[in-house]
């Protein structure tokens, strides 16, 4: 219980810093293990309001659903939903162009994932991790990656 609470005491305090007014350009750490508590909190104050700009977050779940690829204007991408629990699914983003990765889907529903990415929240309908591969770029400095059934794809 102890742990559980220190967790979500984690989880709030991560958040509250983040509600202070942190650039969003700034890149939080994130720790090795997926903190779904974290995630969930900061889902939360985005919905409210509360919290703008993109967010390093590291989830980790059962998957829900695996989407066909699609192709975007930045390339080919691979789409599915892990559950993070709370009764919350979110949207994993792949780039498949930048992974190295089997061919798609390297994914299938009931696998275990462990995602590190940035969390992007434009409304309830249109949120998701992308950015899941090794690659970082002008607007975004930290790599990502895809742990299936512990196989791990950057």
């Amino acid at each position: 219980m102890m742990r559980y609470l220190a967790g979500i005491m984690g989880a709030l305090a991560v958040a509250g810093g983040l509600l202070a007014g942190a650039p969003a350009h700034a890149q939080e750490a994130i720790g090795p293990a997926c903190d779904n508590h974290h995630f969930l909190a900061v889902q939360q104050a985005f919905e409210s309001g509360s919290l703008r700009g993109d967010r390093p977050v590291h989830v980790c779940g059962r998957v829900l659903a695996v989407s066909r690829p699609k192709r975007t204007r930045s390339g080919w991408h691979g789409y599915f939903y892990v559950d993070v629990g709370a009764g919350v699914s979110i949207r994993i983003v792949s780039d498949l162009d930048r992974m190295a990765a089997p061919r798609w889907p390297w994914v299938a529903k009931g696998d275990t994932a462990d995602v590190v990415g940035r969390y992007y929240y434009d409304n309830p309908r249109s949120q998701g991790i992308d950015w899941t591969h090794h690659g970082t770029g002008r607007n975004w400095g930290m790599e990502g990656y895809v742990a299936v059934n512990g196989s791990r794809y950057q």
